[in-house]
């Protein structure tokens, strides 16, 4: 048994991707920021779908399509269609934002 929030590197000098458990058509995995967000002018466009919940921490993320950021709070979670370019403008730079993300084929 693992705990999400155990195990988190006390220096954290780049964001942390931990796949979890994956298949076929799924892919679990655990994002640990702290203060991090996507290099400028770079954009997340992936080739699955992707729900991801904050669990811990804040955060704001940017859609390529949409001129509002997005903030998120612990328990907020959203859909990220496959190809939806998007990008993490902001994360608490002082504690620990850990996210559960679900990445899957539709």
């Amino acid at each position: 048994m693992k705990n999400l929030f155990q195990g988190i590197p006390e220096n954290l000098p780049d964001e942390v991707f931990e796949e979890l458990c994956s298949g076929q058509q799924v892919k679990i995995e655990r994002i640990v920021s702290r203060g991090h967000t996507t290099p400028q002018g770079e954009w997340y466009d992936q080739e699955w779908d992707e729900w991801v919940v904050l669990l811990s921490g804040t955060a704001q993320l940017k859609f390529e399509d949409r001129s509002e950021l997005v903030a998120m709070s612990p328990g907020d979670y959203l859909h990220i269609a496959a190809h939806q370019r998007h990008r993490v403008e902001w994360t608490d730079p002082d504690r620990d934002c850990v996210w559960l993300a679900i990445h899957f084929k539709v």
